[in-house]
This record gives C-alpha cells, structure tokens and sequence, in this order.
C-alpha cells in the first residue's frame, strides 16, 4: 500500500542555516571512511547502528536551533531526521568481489580514492553472470550423451525436475535479497542473516565446498576437451591394451589437471583483474557456441552433414584406426581386405582367423546426424540404460549369433563406460543448473540491486531452461541414437559429439567449449576464496579465522591455498561423473536453505520482513525446499547423507565453540514463537508427578566487586540438574535502578561468566531493590515466565549470622524460608556449601545419607537419585535413616520403609533408629539459657562491634566448657540406647517412664539452677529435640559426603526468629556438608509408572 510523505519545513528563529556546499563536502570527504569505520571483518556495515553510517563526525554536529530544543539532548542518540534521510540518501556500497582488490592494487597514492557509485544494470550485472555460470561443461561433453541414454521424455523430465527446483530457490532468493541491503557475502550473508550463524555458517561452507568441486569440475572438463578432442596425441599415458584405455585416460586427467589447476591458482593469485577482464571474452564463446548449435540444427533441414557411423551387425565400432568402413576393398581390379579386417582377424589374408561375430554380420555405415526431418526423433524417445562395458547398439539393424564376451572386450566396439540409471543422470546433469547464485554474489555492483537481482535471475534462469529444453529435444530429433550414446565420439573419429552438428565447423564448439571451462574454472578459484574469507571474517568458525587474512590488499592468500588443496581432491578423483554429483549435493544443501529461510521469515511474519520482491509464498518456498531434498537423495542417497553430515558438524560445533552472534535471523524468531506456544500449553495444567523435578531458583550473593560469593552453588546446582528443566540464577542489589544499572550489568555478566565457568545452563536475573527482603520476595515472586517457573529455592547457609553486625541477614534468610513455604515452593538450603565438591572432582565410595523425619512430599527421596545422575556423586551409596518413636515397632517401619523403595525403584540401605523420651540434659538447659540471653541483650542494647565480637567468643567458650562437661558426664554413665524393640521392653520402658514422670517435679526441685526457672519450657523442648537429633545425626552420618535433613518450619511468631537461627545452628553443628531439604507441599515422587 503506498505511504504519502509531507515534508514541512520549519525555519529557525535564530537565522542559522547550514551551507548545502557545506553539507556536501563533508559527504563526499567521508564517504569512504564512514564504510570503513562502521565496518566489520567481512566489509558489512554494523547492523546496531540506528542507520546505515553513524560517525563521530555527526554527532560533533549538534543541532544548535531552538525550534527543536525540546529534542536537542537526545541528538547523539536520536539524530533528526533530515540528517538520516541525507546519509541513507548518499549511502554508497563497496563493490564486491576482486574489484575492490583491483582498486587497492593501482591506487599508489597514501589515500584510497573515493569508491565510484555501482553503474551495473540488470543486463550486464546479473542476467550475463548467471548465463556464463548456469551455461557450461555439462552442456557441451554430457547432455547429448543424457539424452541418447534416458531418451528424450525422461531428459525433460531431469531438465523440468533440476531447473524447478532452481526457479524456485531463486524466487526464494529474490524475496530475501529484496528485504533491504544486501551489503557483502552474496548468498552466504543472505542465510546468515536470515537463519543465523549456526545455520549461516554451515549452508556458507557447503556453498564454498560446492563452489570449490565446481573448480574441479570445470578443470576436468578443460582437460577432457584438450586431451580428447583437441590433441590427443598429447597423452602422457597410453593405452597398449583397450581395456586399459579408461586408466590412462584418468591418469592423464590427474597429471594434466594438477597442472592447470597450478597454473589457475597463479593467474588467481597474480592477476585477479585480468580473470575479470577476461570474463566478456568467456562469455562470448559461450553464446556463440550455442548459436552455432542452432545454425547446425537449422542447417540440417536442408544438408545434414556427413558424419557415417560404421556398424557391426548392430554394434558401433570405433572409427579410430580404420578409413573405410568395409571388410574387403577392391584397389586396382584387386580384392584386399581393409584396416578394419585386421582389428578383428590375426592377419590380413582371406584365410585369416577372424573374430565369430565379425564373421557372421555385415559391415554397414549408417548417417550419424540424419537431420531435423529424418523422423529419427521417434527413436531416441526411450532410455536405454545399461551395465559397465554394454556395447552401444542399434535395435533396428539385425545382428546373428556369435558373440564372446571375453573377446568382445578386446574388440573396437563403443561401450559403456560407467553403469547408467536414471538417478545418476540427475546428479550429473545437476551442476548445469547451478550458479543462479551469480547475480546475488555481485550486489554491490548492481545499480538498483534491489530491482535487478530477481528480474536478472528469474530471467537467465528462463532463458537457460528455454535453452537446455530445446537442445533435449534437438539432440534427439537430430542425431543418431547410436551417437548420442557415444560419449566422447569415438565412432565419428574422436569428435566432440555436439560439436559435429554445430555450424559452421565442430572447432566452434570445440574452442568455445574449452575456453568456457577455462573461464568457469577461473572465476570458481576467485570467488570460492572470498567466500571463505567472508566466513572466517564473520569469526563464527574459529579454527577458520587463520584464512580471513590475506596479502595487503585484501586478496584472500591462505583461503587460495586451501581452495587450491580441495580442488586437487576432485581433480585425483579425475572422473568428471564422479566429480559432478558431489557438488550437486552442496550446492543442493545451500538452495535447500535459502528455501527454508524464505519460508520461516514468511510464516512467522516478523516486522522486518518487508520484501520489494512480492511474487513469492512460502508454499513455493517449501515446495522448492522438498524439491531440493528430493534430488540429493535421488542423486546419491549416500554423498547427500555426507553432506548432511559435514553441515550438520559445522552447525554443532558453531553452536558450540563458535563466537555468539545476534544477526536478527528467522531462526531465533521461531524459537520465540515455538517457546512462545510452549509457555502456553504448559501453563494449562501443572505438572504431573511423573513429570516433576526441581526447576531450581538460585539464590546468589555478589561481593563489593561484584563476583560471585559462592561459586560452589552453582556447581550444586549443575550436579543436581545435569542440563535439564529450568533454571534461575537470581541476585539482589540494594538501592534504587536508576543509580545501581551499571552495577547490576556487571553482576549479571560476573554471574553468567561464572555459571559458563560451572558448567550451569539456565538463565540469570539480576534486580535491583531498595531492601534485600524485598528484592528476595520479588525474585520468588517474578522469576521465570508462565508454565516456566521454578519450584524449587536453593541458596546457602548464612554461616556468619552470629557476627554479623546487621540482624537483617538472617531475619532476611528465615523471612525467605516464609516466602517459599507460601508459594508452595521447596526449599534447600546448603551448609558449608563452599566446601561441596566441584564438577571435577569425583567422589570414591562413600554415601549420601538422607535422615527423613517427617514427610515432605518424597524431595528427600528424589534429591540423592538425581545426584547420583551425575558423574560427581555416581560412585556414592544412599542411606536412608528414618526415626522411631517410643510406640512405633521399628522391624515393620523398617520392612514398610524396604518395600516403599522397592517400588520407588530406589537402591538404597534402611535403617531405622529409635529414640525414646529422655531426661531434658543439663546441657539442653544451659544452651537454652545461652541462647535467651544472648538475645535479651542484644534486644536491650545496641552493641559496637567490638562487644559483639567479645560477647561472641564469650558465648563460644561457655558452650564448650558445657560440652566438656556433659561428654565427661556422658563417658562417667553412658546411656544404653535400644536399636530393636520388643514388646516386653517396650512396656519395661513405658512403666519406668511414668515414674519418671510422676517424681520429675521432685527431682527439678533439686536439680535445676535458679535461673533456669525462667526459661521458655517450648524453647527447652525445641532444644532438646536439636540436640538429640544431632547427637543421632553425627554419631551415623559424620563421614558420609552429603547429609540431607528435614528443615524445621520457621515460628509462626516471628518474635524467635533468632531461637530459630540458634535450634538450626545446634541441628547441624558438627556435620560438614549438609542440604536442608524442606518441601513444597505437593507429591514429586511416585510409586505408579
């Protein structure tokens, strides 16, 4: 739809006014320099910039009027828009390519001259490069040779089949190179950018691999030409025997190839201009080469030429050591017999001993181009494939008995020198249709690239399917079928088989051919090194960075030498239909991902997806992205899973070594859309418990520098993960965002290079509030997105709360134990967590012991089993200990607890441990004491440092000296503890109890200090139920590597939050590592499948 545009001009009041000389000179002297300074390594302009050139330059420029002065402290940022308009006005492209190169080498002056604007039109631009790259060798030595074996109906079936598939990438490509500048890297920048570095990267190296074979290939096929049809004679390696004839003629290939590709590779390297000057030339023979085609044809009309085929019976022979086609000549009123006689007899005589068949069948001589008109066209209309060494036959002439197939092979007969089916005919054919990638290649030449890359393209491919159709149908309404099946014209004297129906003289096509794939050769070793060097430039390949440097001028030196080293692969391989399908399938490979990066920009119709080019649909798109993986399987189902084996490496270790790149491409769009469908489907319902695991919310604290405290959690969390489900990397900083921004920043990249550092994948969030207790309670809150949140809080032990001047550090951490428990979130909270093993270390034997006191939901359970996922802790055992009660029968508990695992699946050892109700300890008493007062005082006063310091240390030795004296008590008297109990004795205990109880008013009387009257009986109890549980604790579990524990629920009276501190403190003094486990309120475990 169009857009109308009204300019409103505003004067300033101040009569300031900018010269237009002005402006433009400062345009023209910084043209060059604007490009070279927004530059990355590949010549691409810096795609954050808010416009294509932004220089320093314009932002000295401020604007000094007042009608806009409401804007004039965003100028830097958000510049005018008559100031975009001018620079998008006088935005010039670097020309691509040598030409750039050919420039650096004649300027001589210190400064480059400024770069000329492109001049190139449609014509001249892209419609000719693509003619000369599409239009080539395939069409000069193997279609006539294609159509006399697949007959007419089946080569337009591989001709409709290969040039669809390349109309529809290049309607594909002409949508995507529409969609805004296409500054440098033709095809490889289009893929990059539209699916991303990954994808970019490999589609580019297969693009380079393809284009480097097509080097190979257009060598081979120069040294085919000269040693075949040009002189012959020039053959290093004979064939004394004819069955050799195939090994010399490789070997041939390899000595004389190796050679020319030297020779390619110093013209490259020496004169790059001269291979661009020269390129018209090529072109020329390649247009007049085809002309003469047609003129033969036309001529053929009215006089075909004379090209005699001689038969054997209904065999083609070799017309290579005989003149006449007969057995006997008569030479002066005398019968002799001919030079023909004596390749199939021992002698010349009458008498000789002569070959069976040759014996049996006439020798006759048949018109190999009987002419347009001949009606020969209804015989070539069916394939003939054949086996390796099937002789070349005419079904229309008879032939009688007499064949021996172990001497037919030592016979001049024309065969078969590879077996052909249908399927390598499309991959041999294939590369005829490449090189629609020409026009894209050269954007930076094109004076309106946007207008004339589809017109251009769409158009040579027209043209060059108009003419490969007609050649199809000419070739076989023109030429013997006995002919077009002779692959290199042995049966007409060794000339090129095209070439003997061209017009005015088979030189034409002979000549024009070869300069042809010399020109293609050429331009392959030209441009397959910039391309290499444009995807090292990119840096997304690391190892390949070392070919994106190059001689002074730029030219591409090391990605010459490697370009070189891969062509000479193809050149050993020396077989031009061996060469053939091989670049097929990169090339296939790379129009497959122009097609799919068409296709998802269009499906996900992102914002910037605004093509000039609108006769394109993403149908269209995938129709030609089927059609491509269509022909690489049905070319060679082996090459094409290599292929997708090379892109599939390239993209992995892209994706994994490679440096991260933000390229805006559709990739990452439809991983938004497809996380964005997800989101949704999971926050339909929760999670089953099959389904659950710890999706983890890590809580971490940053230093004064902003490092991380305790790197050690996120080796937790990596062992206790492996990868998988979610996880948050959540921080606080205190005070207001607008000052504390840069901060935060630096926090989040400290906290993302730690968790790369541990090996953590997941997210990171840094945020920034005016109190820790908030910011914690946001995090809880907030963090994750939909169906993606966690489930689960992990942070560390405040093992410093004693000291610490603030009590807001473990009044944050108990109100952080309130949050979770609200939003029926679990808990784990790690001791010592600076003391955890790291990803790598591995554990020895030893065990993960879990002490389950109440029932969380089976988190206790669940924890250890995912550990032992983890190649840290996969060599420990879980022990599980579970607690016994005075009623409870311990030897069921234990069976039941056995049975419950059984069913878990869980390998784990049970032990039941019984504790029965004891005295309170005079120990119990004193640390309550201790611990009441301690908070008392610090309630009433407000203490320096230096008395918290000294309070502290005063606590610590009177708590040791009451250890001391309860162990001296407990070695004087040791307690019997009962570890299986029985009925009597359970009734023994229960009697003895109640005495106990009836006389303990009696005995507290006398036993319990003054000041122990006061005490908080609940705190008393608590206590007791502390250092019981951890005298069980570290008598069975001090050795093991990890202990997981039941955590208590902080008091609903937030009044003993600090008793609550010190009852933690005494559960867990003496163990090492310790995770408090504390659930969510919800099932995670189950017995069902």
């Amino acid at each position: 739809m169009p857009t109308n545009f009204t300019v409103v001009p505003v004067k300033d009041s101040t009569g300031k006014a900018k010269k237009a000389e002005e402006e433009e000179d400062l345009d023209d002297n910084n043209v060059l320099r604007e490009e070279e300074e927004n530059a990355t390594g590949d010549g691409v302009p810096k795609e954050n910039s808010p416009f294509i050139n932004n220089t320093d330059i314009d932002k000295g420029n401020s604007y000094d009027g007042t009608n806009m002065a409401l804007f004039e402290e965003e100028m830097d940022s958000n510049p005018m828009v008559s100031s975009l308009l001018n620079k998008l006005a006088n935005y010039t492209n670097l020309t691509q390519g040598a030409q750039e190169h050919e420039e650096a080498e004649e300027d001589e002056g210190p400064k480059k001259k400024a770069v000329k604007s492109p001049q190139m039109g449609t014509f001249m631009g892209v419609y000719l490069p693509c003619l000369q790259n599409i239009l080539g060798v395939i069409l000069f030595l193997r279609l006539t040779w294609i159509v006399g074996t697949a007959g007419i109906l089946e080569s337009l079936a591989i001709v409709a089949l290969c040039c669809s598939c390349t109309m529809l990438t290049a309607i594909s490509m002409s949508a995507i190179a529409t969609n805004g500048v296409v500054p440098a890297g033709g095809s490889y920048y289009m893929i990059s950018r539209s699916l991303g570095p990954e994808f970019g990267g490999a589609v580019g190296l297969c693009f380079y691999l393809g284009t480097t074979f097509a080097g190979s290939m257009y060598i081979l096929g120069t040294i085919e030409i000269l040693l075949t049809y040009i002189v012959p004679k020039a053959a290093i390696f004979v064939a004394e025997k004819k069955e050799d004839e195939v090994d010399a003629l490789l070997n041939n290939m390899r000595v004389y190839g190796t050679c020319c590709l030297a020779l390619m590779s110093i013209v490259v390297f020496v004169g790059v201009k001269y291979v661009n000057k020269l390129a018209l030339v090529f072109l020329a023979c390649v247009i007049l080469s085809i002309l003469a085609i047609y003129a033969g044809v036309i001529k053929t009309i009215f006089e075909p030429p004379d090209f005699p085929v001689c038969m054997l019976g209904n065999r083609t022979l070799q017309n290579h050591n005989f003149d006449s086609c007969l057995k006997m000549e008569v030479i002066g009123n005398m019968t002799v017999t001919t030079k023909l006689w004596k390749l199939f007899c021992d002698g010349s005589e009458f008498n000789a001993t002569c070959n069976e068949f040759f014996i049996n069948n006439n020798v006759t001589s048949i018109q190999g181009i009987p002419g347009l008109t001949s009606g020969v066209i209804s015989e070539n209309m069916w394939s003939v494939y054949g086996p390796l060494g099937m002789m070349v036959e005419n079904k229309n002439l008879s032939s009688f008995g007499g064949s021996d197939p172990a001497q037919d092979i030592y016979m001049p007969y024309v065969v078969n020198d590879i077996t052909t089916f249908f399927t390598l005919l499309v991959g041999i054919y294939f590369p005829s249709v490449t090189g629609i990638m020409a026009g894209s290649n050269r954007s930076g030449d094109l004076r309106d690239a946007q207008k004339s890359i589809p017109i251009g393209t769409i158009m040579a491919i027209a043209t060059t399917s108009f003419i490969y159709v007609t050649c199809v149908v000419l070739f076989g309404a023109c030429i013997e079928g006995v002919l077009l099946r002779d692959k290199f014209g042995d049966s007409v004297k060794g000339n090129l088989v095209i070439g003997t129906l061209s017009w005015p003289s088979p030189w034409v096509i002979v000549i024009g051919s070869f300069f042809s794939c010399c020109g293609a050769g050429l331009q392959s070793l030209t441009g397959a090194p910039r391309l290499l060097q444009a995807i090292a430039r990119d840096g997304i390949v690391p190892f390949l960075q070392v070919f994106g440097h190059g001689k002074a001028n730029g030219e591409p030196t090391w990605a010459l030498l490697l370009t070189a080293g891969i062509c000479e692969i193809g050149i050993l391989i020396a077989s031009l239909d061996a060469v053939a399908p091989i670049l097929s399938m990169f090339f296939l490979m790379c129009y497959l991902f122009v097609n799919l990066a068409c296709a998802v920009q269009t499906l996900l119709r992102t914002p910037n997806w605004r093509p000039r080019f609108k006769y394109y649909h993403w149908a269209l798109s995938f129709l030609g992205m089927s059609l491509c993986l269509a022909l690489m399987f049905i070319s060679s189902w082996y090459y094409a899973i290599v292929a997708m084996v090379i892109a599939g490496c390239i993209y992995k270790y892209i994706e994994y070594r490679g440096a991260e790149k933000e390229w805006g491409d559709g990739i990452r769009g439809l991983s938004l859309n497809a996380a964005r469908y997800a989101l949704i489907r999971l926050e339909e319902a929760p999670p089953h418990t099959k389904n659950w695991r710890p999706q983890l919310l890590v809580l971490l604290n940053v230093d004064s520098d902003q490092g991380v405290k305790h790197p050690r959690l996120l080796s937790l969390t990596t062992q206790l993960k492996a990868g998988k489900g979610l996880t948050i990397v959540g921080n606080v900083l205190e005070g207001t965002y607008l000052t504390k921004d840069a901060e935060a920043k630096r926090a989040e990249q400290n906290i993302k290079s730690a968790m790369s550092t541990e090996k953590t994948k997941g997210f990171c969030h840094v945020v920034v509030s005016s109190n820790l207790r908030d910011g914690f309670s946001h995090l809880i809150q907030s963090a994750g997105l939909g169906g993606m949140k966690h489930n689960t809080v992990l942070m560390g032990w405040p093992g410093t709360w004693r000291q610490s001047n603030d009590p807001q550090s473990w009044k944050n951490f108990i109100e952080t134990v309130r949050e979770t428990t609200a939003a029926h979130h679990a808990l784990l909270v790690a001791k010592n967590v600076d003391s955890f093993p790291t990803n790598q270390d591995r554990l020895g034997e030893g065990t993960i012991d879990v002490w389950w006191v109440v029932h969380d939901g089976g988190m206790l359970m669940l924890l250890p089993f995912l550990l032992r996922q983890h190649k840290v802790w996969r060599k420990c055992k879980m022990r599980i200990f579970t607690v016994a009660q005075m009623d409870d029968n311990s030897i069921q508990m234990k069976k039941d607890l056995q049975m419950f695992l059984y069913h878990l699946r869980l390998d784990a050892e049970v032990e039941v441990v019984e504790m029965h109700d004891n005295d309170i300890s005079a120990f119990t008493y004193e640390k309550t004491l201790v611990m009441e007062q301690r908070s008392q005082m610090l309630k009433q006063m407000q203490l320096s440092r230096t008395e918290r310091e000294r309070e502290a240390q005063l606590i610590h030795d009177r708590n040791t000296a009451s250890h001391a004296a309860i162990n001296d008590k407990a070695e004087s008297g040791p307690e019997q503890v009962h570890m299986t109990w029985t009925k009597d004795k359970l009734f023994t205990e229960r009697n003895r109890n109640r005495e106990c109880n009836a006389n303990v008013a009696v005995r507290d009387l006398f036993n319990m200090k003054p000041e122990w009257e006061s005490l908080n009986q609940s705190n008393v109890r608590r206590m007791h139920t502390a250092v019981k549980l951890n005298e069980v604790v570290v008598n069975k579990s001090q050795g093991a590597h990890l202990v997981l524990l039941n955590m208590p629920g902080p008091p609903k009276n937030r009044g003993g939050d600090e008793n609550y501190m010190e009852f933690l403190e005494v559960l867990l003094e003496g163990l090492n590592r310790v995770l408090l486990v504390r659930g969510g309120g919800r099932e995670v475990i189950t017995i069902y499948s």
